[in-house]
């Protein structure tokens, strides 16, 4: 009998080591996943950030509009920088900035 209880409580601990091994890869998934899908989004944000861009340049697209959206939507220095445009004076972020 003290036999089989040894079998049994060893393979309880293998029975552990596994649900462990399972949860570190279950999470190791769910990380991969998430950096690809952040990757993706970059990648979409990107893309749709050129072709405004180049709309803009060839005069597709309103390049006042697009000043105007940029204006609102910058509150960063260096990323008004980016844009030409002036920085903002403290106090005047409105609420729709991003």
């Amino acid at each position: 009998m003290a036999k089989l209880d040894e079998q049994i409580s060893t393979l309880q601990e293998r029975l552990t080591q596994l649900k462990v091994r399972q949860q570190r890869i279950d999470v190791r998934k769910r990380a991969v996943n998430s950096q690809r899908e952040r990757k993706a989004e970059t990648r979409r944000r990107i893309l749709v950030g050129a072709m405004i861009l180049e709309k803009a340049r060839s005069g597709e697209m309103d390049q006042a509009l697009l000043q105007g959206w940029l204006d609102r939507a910058l509150s960063r220095a260096a990323d008004r920088a980016l844009f030409d445009l002036a920085p903002l004076e403290a106090g005047t972020i409105s609420s729709d900035n991003v």
